[in-house]
């Protein structure tokens, strides 16, 4: 667009150069214009249909170029009024040439500018309506990829919910198929259930009834054992209570003969002799009454520690109550087998004092412990010095049987917070293979019908009950050649708190 204003530029330039200085190479002006016209408009593809250039310079115009001017004129009023804006540029360039035919080269300057005017507003249209065309084919292909994206998305979402369907139908197959198999399996767990439960009841009716017979055979057991215990004690009692009543029927004896003596030296005057009879009957009387009174105490002591009671604790002399039962159970011992001796050692700690416990409890432990050892002193004695296993040579056990001497000792001792009650024997000792099973309910070693092995038991119970312990210590020796036979013999320690 630029060179062809420039090239009007120049011609009118150049025509008002002709029109000054006349004409002065005239002709060689006119033609140079002429071919650039031609070569710009050939640049343009335009063709000069309704003139001939070189005619009209030579003077044969084929058409009147002022009517040509006036209906080009008329064209592009109608064309305008019927809004055709390519016939009113095509006219407009036509008009151009014209003037510059006619020699009015500003006309022409001024047509070509309404031309391009012109056929700038139509190329602007062009571009408007291509983007306009452009801007609809974008918002068709966006409306299209939305639609595109929305089915799509419909499509993902159908998909998705056919698949949530299809996992939702098997979950629901797979869950029906679970609770089946779980229902399954709880009916025959149920079943299993109700025979277990009807074995189980059966069993557990069995056990119950077994469990009945063993409690009645226990409450038989405990009741002999308690009885056993109280034919200890009452035979320790009689035994105790022989010696005092002796001296009472033996004094009471004397003291009926002197009475006789003491008439028949009244009867006959003798008065002196009398009255030394009547003080011998009186120093008789008072023996009498002093081993009366030891019988008496005896009596009573026994029935202070036997009467039943709801296993209160009180206040217990402890030296007292060991010292008794021990004297009580040897002389039990001695009323089973009057050729029974055996040595009895105490060392009993004065500062023991009283202690809370239940009595008669205490004393029926100690009692049990009392017996048991006088009995593994006899059983020894009985046995020879190896106890039961007679496995020393047969002069060595008769030499050492003369020597050995049944003993007994009982040790009481005051410790911090604690009290310490040790009885202890010589005899032949436990075995390490039964030590553990002493405390057991009915374990016994005694020969049948000797124990109901519930002794150490309830002495185990009752010395727990107190919150105490019992323990016990042995020593089980073997003869060895030429040196004889270790010391043997079980120690019981109970340890009862100070409260």
């Amino acid at each position: 667009m630029r060179p062809l204003y420039f090239l009007l530029a120049l011609v009118i330039g150049l025509s008002y150069s002709f029109k000054s200085f006349g004409q002065i190479n005239g002709d060689s002006l006119k033609d140079e214009i002429l071919k650039s016209v031609q070569q710009e408009l050939g640049k343009a593809r335009h063709t000069d249909s309704f003139f001939d250039t070189s005619k009209l310079f030579s003077g044969e115009s084929p058409v009147h170029l002022d009517k040509m001017f006036e209906e080009l004129n008329k064209e592009i009023e109608k064309a305008k009024s019927m809004g055709d804006i390519n016939k009113v540029r095509g006219r407009y360039y036509d008009l151009s040439k014209l003037d510059s035919v006619r020699g009015n080269y500003r006309g022409a300057y001024e047509h070509y500018k309404l031309y391009s005017l012109y056929r700038d507003s139509l190329q602007k249209k062009e571009t408007e309506k291509k983007e306009l065309q452009a801007r609809m084919q974008y918002e068709f292909d966006k409306k299209q990829a939305i639609a595109k994206a929305e089915q799509e998305k419909k499509d993902a979402e159908e998909k998705r919910i056919k698949n949530l369907q299809y996992f939702t139908i098997a979950g629901l197959a797979m869950l029906v198929l679970v609770i089946m198999i779980i229902a399954l399996i709880q009916w025959k767990n149920n079943n299993q259930r109700k025979k277990a439960n009807t074995l189980l009841q059966s069993q557990k009716e069995k056990v119950e009834s077994a469990l009945s017979e063993l409690k009645s055979a226990q409450a038989q057991l405990i009741h002999s054992e308690k009885m056993a215990s109280l034919g200890e004690l009452t035979a320790g009692i009689a035994h105790e209570i022989q010696n005092p009543l002796n001296f009472v029927n033996n004094f009471s004896e004397v003291s009926h003969e002197l009475v006789d003596e003491m008439k028949t030296e009244l009867a006959t005057g003798n008065l002196q002799p009398a009255s030394h009879l009547a003080d011998d009957i009186k120093a008789n009387l008072e023996k009498v009454i002093h081993h009366g009174k030891r019988a008496d105490a005896i009596v009573k002591g026994m029935i202070q520690h036997t009467r039943v009671t709801a296993g209160q604790k009180e206040p217990t002399d402890i030296n007292a109550l060991a010292e008794e039962y021990l004297r009580l159970s040897y002389h039990g011992m001695r009323a089973k087998d009057d050729s029974f001796t055996a040595e009895i050692k105490t060392d009993f700690d004065e500062s023991v004092g009283k202690i809370n416990v239940v009595p008669q409890d205490i004393g029926r432990v100690l009692l049990n412990l009392y017996n048991n050892a006088f009995y593994a002193t006899a059983d020894k004695l009985k046995a020879g010095p190896t106890g039961s296993s007679g496995r020393a040579h047969s002069s060595q056990l008769k030499a050492d049987s003369s020597q050995y001497v049944p003993t007994v000792t009982v040790v009481t001792k005051k410790l911090a917070g604690k009290i310490l009650i040790s009885v202890s024997d010589n005899g032949p000792g436990i075995p390490q293979n039964i030590v553990d099973k002493i405390f057991q309910p009915f374990f016994t070693t005694k020969p049948t019908g000797l124990g109901t092995g519930l002794g150490l038991s309830l002495a185990y119970d009752i010395i727990k009950a107190h919150g105490g312990e019992i323990t016990v210590e042995t020593t089980v020796a073997e003869a060895l050649p030429g040196k004889g036979l270790a010391e043997t013999g079980s120690e019981f320690i109970i340890h009862l708190k100070l409260t």
